[in-house]
């Protein structure tokens, strides 16, 4: 389903509780994702939540426009605050993973008033330094020159060849096949603008704004993943209430790689409330 938020048409996919009063949970996929991509994770969550998957500015069936300005920080948190406020006046629960996560960070810090709980999923509050700000843009830069020279398979295989992503390899090939399935239907202006107007090295950092965030916080991370663990320890200490859960034998996906895992740590976090 479509709504129109900010005059950019934002893709959902909504999945109801049978109780009308109940607390809405959205979710945020990451770079390359979309809704689809928590299909395997909703359906083993409580049903005394709503949920709504949405595709980001660029991604799966939303908008992909060719003017930056639509993917900045404060562009992304105006049409997601427009989709929230389409389901729920009340607070609600909030889960981003990746560029997802680093998405809904850029939310609470704007509308912490407006969350009763938040869930981060191998996120960054982007980067501080100015050096190492300049190196990811020009990481980005390189990854966009790579965008527009080759197909979407091929940039797909070039981008789950990263690092990164390393532990992918572990999974059944048929689903890592699927997944691909669904990133070859984004289209390039959308992935391009997405770096440009939100990567990590040009996203505004948000470390001296965490301390607003007053609401709970769960942040997860994959043992494997040994860059966003260290980080996300100390990302735990900026907040006035949060729990660091780090998934064993997982990566940097970690719904995708220990589905059942991450729904566990999820529901233990959603049932305090």
């Amino acid at each position: 389903m479509i709504i129109s938020a900010s005059n950019v048409k934002i893709n959902f996919e909504y999945f109801p509780s049978t109780s009308k009063d109940a607390t809405f949970v959205f979710l945020l996929h990451g770079f390359t994702g979309s809704s689809n991509d928590w299909n395997e994770i909703i359906p083993q969550l409580s049903k005394n939540f709503s949920y709504v998957a949405v595709d980001l500015i660029g991604h799966g069936k939303s908008d992909s426009l060719s003017d930056v300005d639509n993917y900045t920080a404060s562009a992304l948190v105006e049409q997601l605050d427009e989709v929230f406020h389409h389901f729920t006046k009340n607070k609600f629960f909030l889960v981003g993973y990746s560029m997802g996560g680093r998405a809904a960070l850029s939310y609470a810090v704007k509308f912490p008033e407006k969350l009763a709980g938040l869930i981060l999923e191998s996120t960054s509050a982007g980067i501080t330094d100015e050096k190492l700000r300049e190196e990811r843009i020009l990481h980005d830069e390189q990854v966009i020159e790579i965008l527009e020279k080759k197909s979407l398979e091929e940039f797909f295989k070039f981008w789950m060849s990263q690092d990164l992503f390393a532990s992918l390899k572990n999974l059944p090939e048929e689903k890592v096949r699927q997944s691909q399935i669904s990133k070859v239907k984004c289209q390039k202006i959308g992935l391009i603008n997405s770096l440009k107007g939100f990567g990590t090295g040009v996203m505004p950092p948000l470390h001296n704004k965490l301390n607003s965030i007053k609401c709970k916080i769960l942040l997860i991370t994959g043992e494997l993943d040994s860059k966003f663990t260290q980080l996300n320890s100390e990302l735990s200490k900026s907040f006035p209430s949060a729990n660091h859960v780090v998934a064993k034998n997982a990566g940097h996906n970690v719904h995708l790689e220990k589905a059942e895992e991450f729904t566990k740590i999820t529901l233990e976090f959603l049932n305090q409330f």
